[in-house]
């Protein structure tokens, strides 16, 4: 295995890792029923997508 002839500075190690951080997910709030949910996906508390009902939420009990 190829090993490195010098060591790397400190600056640009820490610029080699700049798209090594964490990216929190984007939360919408779902428009029929308030909850947050992903956008783009089907709400899973009311099942609802862009004001239509997709599918019938379980019912817990």
């Amino acid at each position: 295995m190829a090993t490195p002839k010098k060591r790397k500075s400190l600056t640009r190690r820490k610029r080699s890792r700049a798209h090594d951080k964490i990216v929190l997910p984007n939360i919408v709030k779902c428009e029929n029923c308030q909850s947050y949910k992903l956008p783009h996906k089907i709400c899973k508390t009311c099942g609802h997508y862009k004001g239509k009902l997709i599918i019938q939420p379980k019912v817990v009990d």
